[in-house]
């Protein structure tokens, strides 16, 4: 089976569903999976500005933002995940699509994007900044040197704006979004069984000729 994940760094809930579909896929050697970009918002970011600022002002009043990192920060807690709102920072997420797409052409795609995760939802760190993005992709080992000189350039950008493309192609228009075999597709952070069951039920079908 292979599973095309379209997810954004910057959304909590596509790493909740990095989670789960680890945990449904645990044991499983066969099945490939691939991270793909997407943005849910690609308006430029022009200086660091606390998270919870950016949604209180997009979404309706500090109130209203609270309620929406309450709901997502307690089922994640569930899931072993800690999102501290209180010090993300709000960022423009193609750099580190960009990076993501470098980690990959080196075989450690997930490595990449989970350490991302980390940084923007747990230690408050400002994905939008190169400098920064430099020093996570030192953090799990690759030359944080050699991360800052492929982003000084425009390489990856092709491979990003290939998957923004791709997710336009098959009608994506809300993360986390998992497609299986280009031909079945499952959206949200579902619940662990909910993928197993999902997966079992497309390799039944598969199994039958047509």
């Amino acid at each position: 089976m292979d599973i095309q994940v379209w997810s954004d760094i910057v959304c909590p809930w596509c790493y909740l569903g990095k989670r789960r579909l680890e945990e449904a896929l645990r044991g499983d050697s066969v099945t490939t999976v691939t991270y793909r970009a997407f943005q849910l918002d690609p308006t430029p970011v022009l200086a660091p500005v606390p998270l919870t600022e950016a949604l209180a002002a997009k979404f309706g009043g500090p109130a209203r933002a609270e309620q929406m990192f309450g709901h997502v920060r307690s089922i994640a807690a569930g899931d072993g995940l800690e999102l501290n709102f209180d010090r993300a920072i709000a960022a423009n997420s193609f750099d580190a699509h960009r990076l993501i797409a470098w980690a990959a052409a080196q075989g450690r795609q997930s490595a990449m994007l989970e350490a991302l995760q980390v940084a923007h939802f747990t230690d408050g760190v400002d994905i939008g900044s190169h400098a920064a993005l430099g020093r996570v992709a030192g953090s799990i080992g690759f030359d944080a040197a050699a991360a800052l000189a492929f982003l000084s350039t425009r390489e990856g950008t092709d491979e990003v704006n290939a998957d923004f493309q791709a997710a336009r192609d098959f009608g994506i228009t809300s993360v986390p979004t998992f497609v299986i075999d280009a031909r079945y597709a499952v959206q949200g952070a579902q619940e662990v069984s909910v993928l197993r069951s999902a997966f079992a039920e497309i390799r039944r079908r598969e199994s039958i000729p047509s």
